[in-house]
């Protein structure tokens, strides 16, 4: 007789023989029903698992994410059994679960589209009532093979295999190669629905066979599905693509290219208000703000190793003699060459640099989507050339701008990834010594500002760690947003020196530093945050003012010019409509301000004010509202708004 320690603590005996399934079954009748795994010896495993030897076990339930991983995996086998059943002589690739749900990638016999869903959903519901045990078998190579003999698909992946780490898993007469874990029974899924249809290409290569890869969702129960559906259809209405559309804040033409966004005017005030927000707290923190331009001679990139690390990310070269440029895709080099553009000394460290800069990346076409993935991109860069004394003060001076913006965007719940370098991975610059100094300068840094965080490997830069920012939105959606990372390597590949107090010469260490992440990118988020709804003190325009009738235009003009002169942002509709087709029109663009001004208006000099989202009018004179608007920008951004 063995024993297993449990989470808690608490020793238990384990009978030869025992399964995960029995163990939990004596821990609680409860804990048993709501278990659809274990996780032993820190291993996801089945609840049909042997325990003999182990020493350490836990039971996983329904509602924890490696239970709702295993359920959603397990979906995705009973959607590719459904499918198997209702389009015969599909061949089936990969299906693994993803964040909220499922996909299965499948050549199918025929074609299946957004309609045929709930065709499939019905079969699947069939295939649950069933309630077919789920088991693991264990196969060698050859049988792997011969099992799928017409399936060229998974013959390719198990070339990769070998013999003794190969399983498939089977209920009923359907069966799948998988390393599992699954839940035990189809009748364990829980709740589902299939979402959406999709193309693919076979392992993410547009050389390789199209695939139609279908989407769905699976929760513990309906209720929490629900939910879900509800949390999706919030979403979709605040789509940044719809309400920018909706807005008139950007565009995308085939005539400029896919992946390249181009800003009407309200746009452009949006991303001159969001770099002016942070320029100005950088600029109260010591950076100053340079710019390099946007083309680059590529043995820049080969000294720095981004032409090895990056290159597929790259635009295609650009010839010019025996020189080749690149459309510039990061900052760092370039900001290297600033530095090391003048000599350096101990007593000029800590030199910061900042810059706006748009910056290319050859994202495949598939993969473009709105402003959160495109081919244009303007990030809020910065690089620190400090001592390795001043790397705790800098990451310290860096995480105050950081959760300032954030904090002002209303990003207040977010946490921090520490994205460390997978050491079995060929994508990082080899220099163990190097890569460990700076790894563990991050941790100090991170620890002295009491910052709690989660170590996350395969995630670094090729060239360092990065502490990554992960915040949540209004709706519980999390985006990455800033990052800081720490360089010991990129500083000596391209020839960075200060001369020390010791008279010698020393490279420096570089941090890489972005508030937002990319102007582009953290647009979208906005926009999707507040649902269109900016803040004043970010909103494109501020206020509407609206004429009753046409000989009302005149003092319309009037209060136009005198709020535009005390900073306010404002527009006049001068449009045909109607007073109330303006009011309609205008609160529909979610202006915070409509002003509608009348006889008694400009007789009085004041405008009816109107607040968005509120059904009550106030009387105000212009100088009032222009004061009431300056207020609540300085309440966010203090007495000098975007210009201190």
């Amino acid at each position: 007789m063995s024993s297993v320690r449990l989470p808690d603590g608490t020793e238990l005996h384990v009978e030869p023989g025992e399964r995960a399934r029995d163990v939990a079954r004596r821990i609680g009748s409860r804990l048993a029903r709501d278990a659809v795994a274990a996780r032993v010896d820190g291993r996801l495993v089945d609840l049909e698992a042997p325990l003999d030897g182990a020493r350490e076990f836990e039971v996983i339930t329904r509602d924890s994410p490696e239970g709702l991983y295993v359920m959603r995996h397990s979906a995705a086998h009973v959607m590719a059994q459904a499918i198997l059943e209702l389009y015969p002589g599909s061949r089936l690739t990969i299906g693994p679960p993803v964040e909220d749900g499922f996909y299965y990638d499948i050549e199918v016999a025929g074609r299946i589209t957004e309609e045929d869903l709930p065709r499939i959903e019905e079969k699947m519901r069939e295939i649950v009532e069933r309630d077919l045990p789920i088991r693991r078998e264990e196969v060698s190579k050859e049988e792997a093979e011969r099992l799928y003999s017409d399936n060229p698909y998974k013959l390719e992946l198990i070339r990769d295999l070998e013999d003794g780490e190969i399983s498939i898993y089977r209920q009923g007469d359907f069966y799948d190669l998988c390393r599992g874990p699954h839940v035990p029974s189809t009748g364990r899924i829980g709740a589902f629905k299939l979402q959406s249809v999709a193309g693919a290409y076979w392992r993410g290569d547009e050389n390789n066979p199209m695939l139609t890869r279908i989407y769905g969702t699976a929760w513990p129960t309906e209720k929490q599905l629900k939910a879900y559906l509800r949390r999706l259809e919030e979403a979709r209405a605040r789509d940044h693509r719809r309400i920018g559309r909706e807005l008139d804040l950007f565009t995308f033409s085939p005539d400029v290219g896919a992946g390249i966004p181009i800003f009407l005017p309200k746009g452009e005030m949006l991303r001159h208000l969001m770099e002016s927000f942070v320029r100005r707290v950088q600029s109260r923190h010591g950076y100053e703000h340079v710019w390099t331009g946007n083309v680059v001679n590529e043995k820049l990139y080969a000294r720095s190793g981004h032409l090895d690390h990056y290159r597929d990310a790259m635009f295609p070269p650009m010839k010019d003699g025996e020189n080749v440029y690149r459309l510039k895709p990061m900052n760092c080099p370039s900001h290297m060459v600033l530095f090391n553009s003048r000599a350096h000394s101990y007593r000029d460290l800590p030199v910061r640099y900042a810059e706006f800069a748009t910056l290319y990346r050859y994202e495949k076409s598939g993969e473009l989507s709105g402003l959160t993935r495109v081919r244009a991109l303007t990030q809020d860069d910065a690089h620190v050339f400090c001592t390795e004394e001043q790397v705790q003060e800098e990451f310290a001076r860096a995480l105050a701008i950081i959760r300032e913006v954030l904090d002002t965007y209303g990003f207040t719940d977010y946490r921090v990834r520490l994205s460390l370098r997978d050491p079995d991975s060929s994508k990082y610059i080899a220099d163990e010594e190097k890569w460990q100094r700076a790894e563990d300068a991050l941790r100090r840094a991170l620890d002295a500002a009491g910052i709690s965080y989660e170590p996350v490997e395969g995630e670094a830069a090729f060239y360092g760690p990065k502490a990554d920012f992960m915040a949540k939105d209004v709706l519980g959606r999390e985006w990455q947003l800033s990052t800081i990372q720490v360089d010991f390597i990129q500083p000596g590949r391209l020839g960075c020196e200060y001369v020390g107090e010791d008279g010698e010469k020393h490279t420096p260490v570089l941090l890489h530093r972005a508030v937002t992440g990319t102007t582009e990118r953290f647009m979208a988020v906005l926009i999707e945050h507040y649902a269109g709804a900016f803040p004043v003190w970010l909103a494109p325009v501020q206020a509407v003012v609206i004429p009753v009738a046409d000989r009302h235009l005149e003092y319309a003009g009037i209060v136009s010019e005198k709020l535009g002169g005390a900073g306010v942002r404002v527009e006049v509709d001068d449009s045909p409509s109607t007073m109330q087709k303006k009011i309609r029109e205008n609160a529909r663009k979610k202006v915070p301000y409509l002003l509608v001004v009348g006889d008694a208006e400009a007789e009085a000099g004041s405008v009816n004010v109107r607040r968005r989202g509120q059904k009550e009018q106030e009387e105000m004179t212009v100088d009032g509202f222009a004061a009431l608007v300056r207020s609540e920008v300085e309440e966010v951004l203090g007495p000098h708004g975007l210009h201190g």
